[in-house]
């Protein structure tokens, strides 16, 4: 590409990375509001207990994965533009659904109010009756809410392959995946400040409008996309000289096959039969619970272990620190493949993949975190955002390696199918350590674990697991795929 054609090109790929970057933030801020309203405002009224939130979060962990094995396959049946619309607006619905739970319940009930709901003694038969019923309804909205943000990462991943090459693709996918840290920032310092808001201002209890208010914004950003999206090679938005640097992977021989080749889809059974998807889906299995669990429990760790509520200053400051080392350096973790591929010239693959083993090791100070919080508080927060920065770019690179394997036709399927995995390793490691933790805290000074003691023995033990498992997954991986292979739609 000429001097003169690069200064001419066009930028609106990264305007499609933005939207897919504030759909990702949406999609977390979604998934939180539940987490952050139901001990302090909604619990109260529907006499929930811990088995309770749990049981609704397990369900929508196991929903979750179902659907992500069948979100791809639907992105790509329907096309990028509709498949992700579609995606959007399904959970957007679902997220504001939550917000009717009260009403359906004071009405299953037959109580006049919530008021009279709450007043129920706790224990009693009529409490367990209105927990049930709320319980049951919020776990139909939960399900909504998994059904359509199952979408998300495979319509995203498709779009940064029809508007990236595959050297850009790891840097691409670190941007808008950096929403999930930028939603679990931005979740905890607004959406229990919306509730008390408005419960202040006698606006039901206050956590229904935080539902209305997040789930809202899947709306407007529906009409962004809708005026914004196109494919590359049909946008006015791309001129020629962008268009030929997105499809420099392509050479004059895939240029000039039928369409009908280049389209050809792949049957979802027959994506189980390549070693590339077992690849992948290792990868999400063993990593994306880790991520999870620190995005569920870093708050209540610091709670447990240095008695920092997630509502002080404190316990706010260290959630901000920990997500801000995420979100800051993940973002650059794109930028490393990038370098093996230009500077050393390795292709994208080899590249991607030498990368993700530099960011495996990136995990390992979580062995240290523990012991770290002895010296002060601030060492497990900074050694979890490290990790956690870790997973990012970890992640980053392991959605490209889609692209590198997979042809377009096929790469929300697989997509998918790597997501369902990602979900169920979450339940296991969430459920895991919930058992843990329980365990641990009950027998005290009798669990014992590298010089650690009751709960904070299984805090380490959390730790440990935490801190391997991308090493774990890379070997596995490498085994699988030891060198380059795309696969050939025949």
């Amino acid at each position: 590409m000429t001097n003169t054609s690069k200064k001419l090109m066009t930028n609106w790929r990264w305007w499609m990375c933005m939207l897919l970057f504030v759909a990702t933030t949406i999609n977390y801020m979604d998934r939180q509001v539940l987490s952050l309203t139901w001990k302090d405002f909604i619990a109260p009224e529907f006499h929930w207990t811990d088995a309770d939130y749990g049981n609704i979060t397990a369900w929508f962990s196991l929903i979750y994965a179902i659907c992500m094995l069948f979100a791809g396959k639907f992105v790509d049946w329907m096309g990028t533009k509709k498949g992700y619309l579609w995606a959007i607006g399904v959970w957007s619905a679902g997220a504001c659904m939550h917000a009717v739970c009260g009403w359906l319940t004071l009405h299953i009930e037959g109580y006049e109010s919530v008021a009279a709901m709450a007043a129920v003694e706790t224990g009693s038969a009529a409490a367990l009756a209105i927990a049930s019923t709320s319980v049951w309804l919020f776990l139909a909205a939960r399900c909504i809410l998994a059904l359509g943000e199952a979408g998300n990462f495979p319509a995203a991943i498709k779009v940064t392959a029809e508007y990236f090459p595959k050297k850009d693709r790891a840097f691409a996918t670190s941007i808008f995946n950096s929403g999930a840290s930028i939603g679990a920032l931005l979740a905890p310092a607004t959406i229990p400040l919306l509730a008390q808001y408005f419960k202040d201002r006698g606006v039901g209890g206050g956590w229904e409008m935080a539902f209305l208010i997040i789930g809202g914004l899947g709306f407007v950003w529906m009409g962004f996309w809708v005026f914004m999206y196109d494919k590359p090679e049909h946008s006015k938005h791309v001129n020629e000289a962008e268009l030929a640097y997105m499809q420099q992977d392509n050479n004059e021989a895939e240029a000039q096959k039928a369409p009908e080749k280049k389209d050809k889809q792949i049957p979802l059974w027959k994506c189980f039969t390549y070693r590339q998807t077992w690849s992948f889906i290792v990868g999400k299995f063993f990593t994306d619970g880790v991520w999870w669990f620190y995005l569920f429990w870093a708050p209540a760790y610091f709670s447990d272990q240095y008695g920092y509520v997630s509502s002080s200053g404190m316990g706010v400051a260290l959630i901000t620190t920990l997500y801000a080392i995420v979100t800051v350096l993940s973002i650059f973790g794109g930028y490393l493949p990038r370098l093996f591929v230009d500077k050393k010239g390795m292709n994208p693959y080899n590249g991607r993949m030498l990368a993700m083993l530099i960011f495996a090791f990136l995990p390992l100070p979580a062995l240290l975190a523990q012991s770290a919080g002895a010296v002060s508080v601030w060492w497990p927060a900074i050694i979890i955002g490290l990790a956690g920065a870790g997973h990012q770019a970890w992640s980053a690179n392991l959605f490209s390696t889609i692209g590198d394997m997979f042809p377009k036709s096929a790469i929300a399927t697989i997509t998918g199918i790597g997501g369902m995995a990602g979900g169920v390793g979450s339940f296991f490691i969430q459920k895991g350590a919930g058992a843990l933790f329980t365990y641990s805290e009950q027998a005290g000074s009798a669990f014992h674990f590298f010089g650690f003691e009751g709960k904070p023995a299984g805090y380490m033990i959390a730790f440990c697991v935490c801190a391997v498992a991308y090493l774990v997954a890379w070997v596995i991986m490498k085994a699988l795929v030891p060198k380059y292979k795309p696969i050939e739609v025949k």
